[in-house]
């Protein structure tokens, strides 16, 4: 796996129009080159890419990416890339931060609905961390930046509820942990949820 950081100027951001979570999906997809056919993009294969908005100020922007394939170099702003070495997920804790999009299915309206409180979050993140291969520790677990994102696609107005949450996990199933590195958990991963920024650490 790549790591890459993508540092924008304020005139980078203005000269790649990055105005919404569409358009910054946009710079970010631009920079591999596509590999799936039109009938795998349909379907759950995973393109490869993640990506977290790390933000900025009045100079400039990250982006923190990951990715399983080279990304080409940007016509603008600054790009460090990096391999992950394999021993990176052989730790048993790690602090996280990640970006998700919180929804569940109601039972009855089979509607998936978004999760708005910081209670109701924490809980559901905490549940399904084990599909993911992990448990997360309650007492250190922070719900932060609850926002709604809308964005225009293909002349539809897209709304992604998003939440950044920051804490400590263990890792109870190795090979479950390592896919979700590497293909991102939960949904709206192709706009800048999912990517586990992970820093392992000793008790």
């Amino acid at each position: 796996m790549i790591a890459s950081a993508l540092h924008l100027s304020r005139a980078d951001v203005k000269a790649l129009k990055i105005t919404d979570a569409y358009s910054l999906h946009r710079v970010v997809y631009d920079l591999f080159d596509d590999v799936r056919s039109i009938e795998e993009k349909q379907t759950s294969i995973s393109s490869g890419i993640l990506y977290a908005d790390k933000g900025g100020d009045f100079n400039g922007r990250k982006i923190l990416i990951l990715s399983n394939r080279q990304p080409n170099i940007s016509e603008h702003g600054e790009l460090s890339i990096k391999k992950i070495a394999d021993s990176f997920l052989n730790y048993e804790h790690y602090r996280f931060e990640v970006v998700m999009n919180p929804t569940q299915r109601e039972n009855q309206s089979r509607k998936i609905i978004a999760l708005r409180t910081r209670e109701e979050i924490a809980a559901w993140f905490i549940e399904k961390a084990s599909r993911w291969g992990f448990n997360v520790s309650p007492e250190h677990l922070e719900v932060r930046e609850i926002e709604v994102k809308r964005f225009e696609k293909g002349g539809q107005t897209i709304t992604q509820g998003q939440a950044k949450l920051i804490g400590r996990l263990t890792v109870t199933d190795k090979e479950k942990f390592v896919q979700s590195f590497q293909t991102g958990i939960g949904r709206g991963r192709a706009f800048g949820c999912g990517l586990l920024q992970i820093v392992p650490y000793e008790f």
